[in-house]
């Protein structure tokens, strides 16, 4: 656990209750997040388990090891979740994503997305997911008011999904995605890990599924961990050359949304969907983060690359938003303001399961 260096005299994660400034106790609108570097902080990542049924190469190929292989007990409660999204709505954060792990793990999980709906202030609730039973889920995450989904879809390719992810359910997880598109309002964005070996195969399978469905599908360059590097460098690639392809083949790039990540998303006029490439590698992509993320114990990493955590679960078990504001404020200067991955150092991440991506 770490302290924070502006405050010497209170570590948190005491639970220590510190005064707010005066301008945020009487007008908690006014309080922002702003880091060392004027960003501000709209965007909350929570990773609600660490747990994860998938086993995919990249990620967890020996499936969940932690704690024995067993789902974690003590992830944050509705109520801790509660006051985790009240203070950070209070200081200007308008969109949460709801991550892992896989996060349909949690049976909650549709009265966590409620009352991330519900909390004033909050404009959209995503969630991130591998898509397993989804049309089970799928009724209940309409109901509870869940405004965008992004699904895992490694390849289109039923058996090189199966020997990436363990499991032989890509025709089933198609087939629900349909009906998804079919009788919900719900934004849908496709993820998949551009690797060497099946980046040229999935884009044109990518560009054939996006052709007539208002779906974007988006590469992520393969990133490195402290657990995938002989897989990494062997199968790495640069979404240059996805951009190349997109470019000279009249796609467009496309104005990025305050609230959104950093993705970068192409259209055609020839489709109705679109491409979209997040390239951690590239330079300046970091300039415009715009997120935080927390773990499903409670702690804050100012990067997904960080080489640390800032616990403050103490204020989260006693209620206390006041507390958390302080708390998120004063870790504001020390955030940094790139990772390092083009230096082969990706931090504590062990894989990205840990805090969901």
């Amino acid at each position: 656990m770490k302290t924070v260096p502006t405050t010497p005299s209170h570590a948190i994660g005491l639970g220590t209750n510190i005064a707010l400034p005066i301008s945020s106790q009487h007008h908690p609108h006014l309080a922002k997040l702003i880091d060392g570097f004027h960003r501000q902080l709209t965007y909350l990542r929570l990773s609600v388990t660490d747990f994860c049924n998938f086993r995919c190469n990249y990620c967890l190929p020996n499936g969940y090891t932690a704690n024995g292989g067993k789902r974690p007990d003590n992830e944050l409660s509705l109520d801790e979740i509660a006051t985790l999204i009240q203070g950070f709505a209070t200081l200007g954060t308008t969109k949460v994503r709801l991550t892992g792990g896989e996060p349909s793990i949690r049976h909650d999980l549709p009265q966590i997305i409620e009352l991330a709906k519900q909390t004033q202030g909050i404009k959209t609730v995503a969630v991130s997911s591998n898509g397993y039973r989804l049309a089970k889920h799928l009724t209940d995450w309409k109901n509870a008011g869940l405004d965008k989904l992004n699904i895992s879809i490694d390849s289109f390719n039923p058996a090189v999904f199966k020997q990436i992810t363990g499991f032989d359910i890509l025709p089933t997880l198609l087939k629900d995605i349909d009906k998804l598109l079919e009788s919900t309002e719900i934004h849908l964005k496709l993820n998949g890990i551009l690797k060497a070996d099946t980046a040229f195969d999935n884009l044109q399978n990518a560009l054939a599924y996006v052709k007539d469905r208002p779906v974007t599908y988006r590469f992520i360059e393969f990133m490195q961990t402290s657990d995938n590097k002989a897989l990494f460098f062997a199968q790495h690639s640069s979404g240059q050359r996805i951009k190349d392809f997109l470019l000279q083949n009249g796609w467009q790039s496309q104005r990025r949304a305050s609230d959104a990540g950093p993705a970068i998303e192409y259209r055609h006029a020839d489709y109705v969907g679109g491409i979209g490439l997040i390239e951690p590698y590239a330079p300046q992509f970091c300039d415009s983060c715009n997120r935080l993320r927390v773990s499903s114990q409670g702690k804050v990493h100012l990067c997904l690359f960080d080489n640390g955590s800032y616990d403050v679960r103490g204020f989260l078990a006693n209620g206390d938003v006041d507390g958390l504001v302080h708390a998120l404020q004063s870790l504001m200067p020390i955030k940094p303001e790139h990772h390092l991955l083009k230096q082969n150092d990706s931090g504590i991440m062990a894989n990205l399961s840990m805090i969901g991506g």
